[in-house]
């Protein structure tokens, strides 16, 4: 089974200084003899836009969105435990699905360049070739249950189940096949990821970990 698997903000405070002479100090990498607006800032290890308004240098970024959620409460030491397993396959698992995501999305942009059917196969078996070598040791270090809630956080970065992604991609046949592997495991690549069903506390997690606040 795991051989074929295939794969804010924590809002960071930048303390600036309380006086102006060390507000001159970042600032002066763009413009040290100027006392007139800057075009940047520098503030390690990052660089902004920034502005002088008042005498007072201001970084200008852009934040994201943060979702702020109410603490667990839990019912029982084994419910907590299955908790902090889940934040540790969610760590584990989620890079992948992310990667996965991302070689998906530029599959098929570049299959969109490719002249007829028959280039497209030959890039679609290099591909195959390329996530079987690349992504097979790293499968195999997966449990069960960490390769089941990869297929699932898979749904959730493309909006597509596994089953869905291969039929596209390489076929039904594959598809189909693939699926019956995976049934002789207990799983199925036809399962999808539900963050206000079944799967909101896998929700909950994988925007925690996102977010850097787990």
């Amino acid at each position: 089974m795991k051989r074929h698997i295939i794969i804010f903000v924590a809002l960071l405070l930048m303390f600036l200084p309380l006086t102006v002479k060390a507000q001159e100090y970042y600032a002066a990498n763009m413009n040290p003899e100027s006392s007139g607006p800057v075009s940047t800032i520098y503030l390690m290890p990052n660089v902004y836009p920034a502005v002088i308004q008042e005498g007072d240098t201001i970084a200008c970024m852009w934040l994201g969105d943060f979702i702020k959620y109410s603490p667990l409460t839990f019912r029982s030491t084994k419910d907590q435990t299955a908790y902090s397993r889940l934040i540790r396959d969610v760590k584990r698992t989620l890079p992948y699905a992310k990667e996965i995501a991302g070689i998906i999305t530029e599959t098929y942009e570049y299959m969109e360049t490719l002249p007829d059917d028959k280039a497209r196969q030959n890039h679609l078996n290099k591909m195959e070739k390329y996530l079987m070598d690349a992504y097979t040791p790293k499968m195999k270090k997966l449990t069960r249950a960490q390769g089941h809630l990869l297929m699932k956080l898979v749904d959730r970065e493309t909006n597509s189940s596994s089953y869905h992604i291969i039929d596209a991609f390489m076929g039904s046949f594959k598809a189909w096949t693939y699926n019956l592997f995976a049934g002789l495991f207990g799983n199925s690549l036809k399962v999808r990821y539900n963050p206000y069903g079944e799967d909101r506390v896998t929700e909950r997690v994988c925007v925690l970990v996102e977010q850097g606040a787990v």
